[in-house]
């Protein structure tokens, strides 16, 4: 189904100049709204290790919590690979473990399926790193990439959530990319991506392609504004078209702030968007 001869060499990133972009932006936006430390959700992948990285460079390592929010079933792998993050950088870290606020849950809601068991556990680690933003007065710095914002590979409310999201604009490979110059350990650099929300999960297995493919189809698809002929010429199957533009379409409703009916002359995210005017 993902078959392409499209090399995708436009995904390649001038990682010195993204990571200047991407410290400021977190600078720059911490700064604004009136914050000086940060808070990360540090799961042992390579998406919070690289927020974990740049959030510490750019505010300095007493300024950023990285915590760990395992649940009873948890690959011990995940821990390991978070506390190497945590050594790396030399910032304060603290673990949540999240197994009895999420089996409450799942007892009252007689839960069973893997999907809705998923979408507790995400929204009980965002109870948690909201709670901890307040005590420690820092922002949640988010973790969720390009790829997985256009595919709706993320649970809203729940890891989709965050104050600033330093790699929303940046596709999985590229993320992979800017770990490596940033010298985030190889293991979790070169590790399966999953969400570790049951055992043998994996993020390419649930997606059903490849990262590296779908990430070529994305970026000639959005960035690029190709046509589905354009995208068939350049070597991508028609099913694989169809079913990712499918994907992004279905999930728009994630990438947007909640609609709000307009009865007003200045409706809040309508009208009312300036946010720089009101000091943020």
């Amino acid at each position: 189904m993902e078959t392409t001869v499209y090399n995708g060499n436009a995904l390649s990133l001038n990682t010195a100049f993204t990571k200047k972009i991407l410290t400021d932006f977190i600078r720059d936006e911490t700064h604004h709204a009136g914050f000086s430390k940060a808070v990360v959700g540090l799961s042992g992948g390579v998406d919070s290790a690289v927020s974990a990285f740049l959030a510490a460079e750019t505010l300095g390592k007493e300024n950023v919590l990285a915590v760990m929010m395992p649940y009873k079933t948890s690959s011990p792998a995940s821990k390991t690979d978070a506390e190497s993050v945590v050594k790396a950088l030399g910032i304060r870290s603290e673990t949540a473990d999240i197994t009895s606020a999420a089996d409450a849950v799942f007892a009252q809601q007689r839960i069973h399926d893997n999907v809705r068991k998923g979408n507790v556990m995400a929204r009980v680690r965002m109870i948690m790193l909201y709670d901890y933003s307040i005590r420690e007065k820092a922002l949640v710095i988010g973790t969720s990439n390009k790829t997985e914002t256009l595919l709706g590979y993320g649970t809203l409310f729940g890891d989709m959530a965050c104050a600033l999201n330093p790699l929303g604009d940046l596709y999985k490979t590229q993320v992979w990319e800017l770990a490596e110059s940033l010298g985030v350990p190889e293991t979790i650099v070169k590790k399966k991506p999953t969400a570790d929300l049951w055992v043998g999960q994996t993020d390419e297995d649930e997606l059903g392609f490849s990262y590296k493919n779908v990430d070529r189809l994305l970026f000639a698809m959005v960035d690029e504004r190709r046509s589905d002929e354009e995208l068939k010429q350049l070597g991508f199957a028609k099913d694989f078209i169809v079913a990712v533009r499918k994907r992004v379409r279905h999930n728009q409703f994630k990438r947007r702030l909640p609609l709000v009916a307009k009865v007003s002359y200045r409706t809040v995210n309508v009208d009312f968007r300036y946010v720089r005017d009101w000091g943020i």
